[in-house]
């Protein structure tokens, strides 16, 4: 009893001190974070022109299409450029969300891409943008998919006419100011205060990169007239075309930055695909193996006599080793065809071996590898049949490509620092984005496809996300070059603000 009386008095005292007590929490008030106002520094942004590519013109899913266009990386720089003086941002916008374009009635690039569930897939619908419809300008976005450097400089790109016979981009024929006008002239003459140009170089180098390596590297040839439409721009070249853009545009004072070109190895159309993408069961393995037996049997033969014609042995090991087909039960590298290789077609040999991890197998190779030829069930694409030069980047191609980009981006940044612009490497943001992952507000961004958000449905592009994650890159660069504080003053891109997968019925 003495225990229940200590007890009871000790609940009343509490039941008695909690009536002084306040049981309902004081709000705690939100911090208030003031921002300094928008400060442009020594730069003026109130006419505000960007000459680039396709990424510039906002080009993504494989096509360019209103959505992507209005979240282009300039569009949102102006955009943000509007609260330190900036005027009016005008753009060649597109007929509709469908993608594509139509000459003469005729559709002559495909709609968008969206994903269906399994992967990237191509839009139903018909394009409603007409070429020969052209544009009254001048627009501000003067980005031009497919534009490669020396077209900055090239009468008649822009001529509808043209169009038809591969001489003049459908692009650009949109916004023209004429037939003969050149992009260069249409942008400077707007007399821009301040002007990006971005991924001029990409284009120089990407239809021999997507071609597998089918073109020439016209290294040491200055005449473009002569190039053919993979190969790759000669580095003299793009120097000459870079400096007089730069020059031009600078002319009369203008302020601007300009971006590097980020290398394939990070793009998801070079490295989605396996190298070893055939399973195969062992006795598929060994009657595939029975394939090649004359030709591995081949192989020992023709370098045998090449050994007693002064060919080191070790060299021949090594060669016989990386050219011998060989197939197991599991997974099984692809056979190519590989023109780098020492060229025994001379002794009747091709020039065949399998894939390794340093290989890039094309983006469009996935729907490629293992069908038939013919329908004949022994003929199977990537197994019994090598997959030619078209459909793989060898280390020897990817080196050509890697050696012209450096060579464009040391002229990129000797020229832009030589000029006082802001010089912008687009290739970390991509190399941090494919290795660890790079952070955007909530969002870690990477280059996988589909779901990493940095690069869109076409392998290439990149997504909306992604180009406002570049925007903000860009105007940290001008922050420390010309002392504005677009970072600092919350004028910059919000990730939430932009998709990275467009649905089909936007």
């Amino acid at each position: 009893m003495k225990k229940i009386k200590y007890i009871s008095l000790m609940l009343l005292a509490v039941s008695f001190s909690a009536c002084d007590v306040n049981n309902e929490l004081d709000a705690i008030a939100a911090e208030v974070v003031v921002l300094p106002d928008a400060n442009a520094g020594t730069a003026d942004f109130s006419k505000y022109v960007a000459i680039g590519a396709s990424f510039s013109a906002g080009f993504s899913d494989g096509s360019v299409f209103q959505a992507a266009q209005s979240r282009s990386f300039p569009q949102i720089m102006a955009n943000m450029m509007a609260n330190f003086g900036g005027g009016d941002f005008t753009q060649p916008l597109v007929s509709d969300n469908i993608g594509g374009l139509l000459l003469g009635g005729n559709q002559i690039s495909n709609a968008r891409l969206f994903f269906n569930g399994a992967g990237p897939a191509v839009l139903p619908g018909t394009p409603t943008t007409e070429v020969s419809s052209v544009l009254s300008g001048p627009f501000n976005n003067m980005g031009v998919p497919g534009l490669k450097s020396f077209h900055l400089l090239a009468p008649g790109y822009g001529s509808v006419a043209n169009v038809p016979l591969g001489l003049a981009n459908p692009y650009y024929a949109r916004m023209a100011s004429s037939p003969g006008a050149t992009v260069l002239a249409d942008a400077a003459s707007q007399a821009p205060t301040f002007f990006t140009i971005s991924e001029i170089g990409g284009n120089d180098v990407l239809a021999y990169a997507t071609s597998g390596g089918t073109g020439v590297v016209q290294t040491g040839n200055p005449d473009p007239s002569t190039y053919g439409s993979n190969d790759i721009t000669d580095p003299g070249v793009f120097t000459q075309v870079f400096g007089a853009t730069v020059a031009t545009m600078t002319a009369n004072g203008a302020k601007g930055a300009v971006v590097t070109v980020p290398s394939i190895v990070n793009l998801p159309y070079f490295t989605t695909v396996p190298y070893n993408a055939i399973p195969l069961d062992q006795a598929t393995a060994d009657l595939v193996n029975g394939g090649y037996a004359a030709y591995n049997g081949g192989l020992q033969q023709v370098y045998a006599g090449l050994v007693l014609q002064g060919l080191p042995q070790t060299v021949a090991d090594e060669e016989i080793a990386k050219r011998t087909v060989n197939f197991v039960a599991g997974q099984n590298a692809v056979v190519i065809v590989d023109e780098d290789l020492r060229d025994l077609t001379g002794f009747g040999l091709p020039n065949y071996r399998q894939a390794t991890a340093d290989d890039f197998l094309v983006l469009t190779s996935s729907s490629f590898l293992g069908t038939t030829v013919g329908g004949n069930p022994l003929l199977i694409n990537g197994v019994s049949v090598p997959l030619a030069d078209n459909w793989v980047l060898t280390p020897e191609e990817q080196n050509n490509i890697q050696t012209a980009i450096n060579a464009y981006n040391a002229t990129i940044v000797s020229v832009g620092n030589a000029s006082g612009l802001a010089v912008i490497d687009l290739n970390d943001l991509l190399n941090e984005a494919a290795s660890t992952g790079t952070q955007f507000d909530d969002f870690t961004m990477t280059t996988n496809l589909v779901f990493g958000g940095m690069v869109s449905l076409d392998g290439i592009h990149l997504t909306s996300r992604g180009y406002a994650l570049m925007a903000n890159k860009i105007l940290e660069g001008i922050d420390a070059a010309y002392g504005s504080n677009f970072s600092e003053s919350g004028n910059v891109a919000k990730a939430n603000n932009y998709p990275t997968n467009y649905p089909p019925g936007i």
